[in-house]
């Protein structure tokens, strides 16, 4: 399985970023997708999530200003943020979850100045 992220970049507070991961090699069936991130010093934390039912799932830090999505093969998934603020800044890592276990992306940086 091989994931690959895309889309961060630095961006202004209340600015928007839309990120993209791919995923490719021996994937389904894909029980979910989704994003963590990780800031300097911190853990890494659950962003968002959409399952195989297209169930949506985020963190309260992220509700009403970002949004998960995948598109029609189910292979990619896509998080659209928007407000953003200087506390997203981290590196966004891209997950995929099978029945083989999780498998991560190398992850994509956001940064957001103030």
């Amino acid at each position: 399985v091989q994931l690959q992220a895309s889309g961060g970049g630095l961006v202004q507070a209340g600015g928007s970023l839309r990120l993209s991961c791919a995923a490719s090699g021996v994937i389904f069936p894909i029980n979910l997708m989704g994003w963590y991130r990780q800031a300097p010093g911190k853990q890494r934390e659950l962003v968002a999530t959409i399952n195989s039912g297209d169930e949506a799932n985020y963190a309260d830090s992220v509700k009403g200003r970002f949004s998960i999505s995948r598109d029609n093969s189910k292979t990619t998934v896509y998080l659209q943020m928007i407000g953003l603020s200087p506390e997203d800044t981290a590196v966004y890592y891209c997950v995929l979850r099978n029945p083989l276990g999780d498998f991560w992306g190398q992850g994509t940086q956001v940064t957001v100045s103030s």
